[in-house]
C-alpha cells in the first residue's frame, strides 16, 4: 500500500499481513478520492477513519491537504503500525490514534464535526443503522461533511437519512451519505 497523490505520493503505508483487517483496494481508494475531490476541498478538512485498518485512507487524506486525522482502530498491532506510517510521513502531530472498538467511540464521541469521515467495517458487520444514525443524524458530520461507508454490494442504503448514491467496485459498494437535515 501507498499513498497515491499529494504531498506524500508514493510513500508506504505500512501494514502487517493479517486476517482481520481488509485494506481499500487502490482501484477502489483512487475512484473515491477522484470522487470527494470533486465535491470537497481537502484543504484544512478533519478526517474521521473509523475501522481504519491500517490508516490506508487517513494517510491518503492527510496528504491531500487534510489538517487532521483520527485514526479509530480496535487492533492493538494495527494501531502500532499506523503510528509507524505516521511517524515515516512526520504527521504524528495531525493524527489522533484511538484504540477503541466503533460502536463504543461512537457512544462517547460528542467533540467537533468531521467534514470527512470513512467508515469500512467488516463485511459480516451488522448494525448500520447505527453507524449511519450516530454519523449523520448528529453533530459528528460537518454541515457539509461526507460520510463514506465501504461494503457489500448487497446492502442498499438508499432510503437511509443522508444518503447521497453509491459506486460500485464488484463485490464492493461504497455508499456516501451527507449530514442527516430534519424535514
Amino acid at each position: 500500500m501507498q499513498v497515491q497523490a499529494g504531498k506524500y505520493r508514493g510513500r508506504k503505508i505500512r501494514n502487517i499481513p493479517s486476517n482481520d483487517i481488509r485494506p481499500c483496494s487502490s482501484r477502489v481508494k483512487k475512484s473515491l478520492f477522484d470522487t470527494i475531490g470533486a465535491r470537497m476541498d481537502f484543504d484544512e478538512a478533519e478526517v474521521l477513519d473509523l475501522f481504519a485498518g491500517f490508516g490506508n485512507l487517513g494517510f491518503e487524506a492527510l496528504s491531500r491537504g487534510a489538517r487532521s486525522a483520527c485514526f479509530v482502530e480496535q487492533n492493538r498491532k494495527a494501531l502500532e503500525v499506523m503510528k509507524g506510517t505516521a511517524a515515516d510521513l512526520g504527521v504524528t502531530p495531525m493524527c489522533r490514534f484511538v484504540m477503541a472498538d466503533v460502536t463504543s467511540f461512537l457512544k462517547r464521541e460528542v467533540g467537533g464535526a468531521y467534514d470527512l469521515v470513512f467508515c469500512d467495517p467488516p463485511y459480516r458487520w451488522e448494525d448500520y443503522d447505527f453507524l449511519v444514525q450516530a454519523i449523520v443524524g448528529t453533530g459528528l458530520l460537518a454541515d457539509e461533511g461526507l460520510l463514506l461507508i465501504e461494503h457489500h454490494a448487497s446492502h442498499d442504503f438508499s432510503s437511509f437519512p443522508g444518503y447521497l448514491f453509491h459506486k460500485d467496485y464488484g463485490t464492493t459498494r461504497v455508499s456516501f451519505f451527507t449530514r442527516a437535515t430534519d424535514p
